[in-house]
This record gives C-alpha cells, sequence and structure tokens, in this order.
C-alpha cells in the first residue's frame, strides 16, 4: 500500500509540472495545462478517498 500511495504522490507531482511547462510554453489557444490540472485534481480526490477508504477498513490503524 506504501508503493501505491508514493507512486500516485509523485504522480501529482508530475501533472502539477507538466502543467507548469504547458503554460509557458504553449500558445494561447492550447488546452493542455487545463487538462493536466484537471488530472491533477482528479488524482488528488481519488488519493484522498483511498486513504480514508483504508483508514476505514483498517488498513493503515497500525502506521497511525
Amino acid at each position: 500500500m506504501r508503493y501505491l500511495v508514493i507512486a500516485i504522490f509523485i504522480a501529482i507531482v508530475v501533472s502539477l509540472f507538466s502543467a507548469l511547462f504547458f503554460v509557458y510554453h504553449d500558445r494561447s489557444g492550447s488546452t493542455r495545462a487545463v487538462k493536466a490540472l484537471a488530472i491533477r485534481v482528479a488524482l488528488s480526490v481519488g488519493l484522498f478517498g483511498f486513504l480514508m477508504l483504508g483508514y476505514y477498513l483498517g488498513w493503515f490503524r497500525d502506521r497511525l
């Protein structure tokens, strides 16, 4: 479980920096930055939901 959470967190950070890259290098009509930020929000909400579900089901009780 620990490695899954770390992998999702890394994906969130990569999506954030890709959005930053798209903001500075794309033309004004591009929507790639918006899509990257939407992916980041979806990953963040998914990670939060996964952690809440894992705590509720007892997957993480020994670590807190």
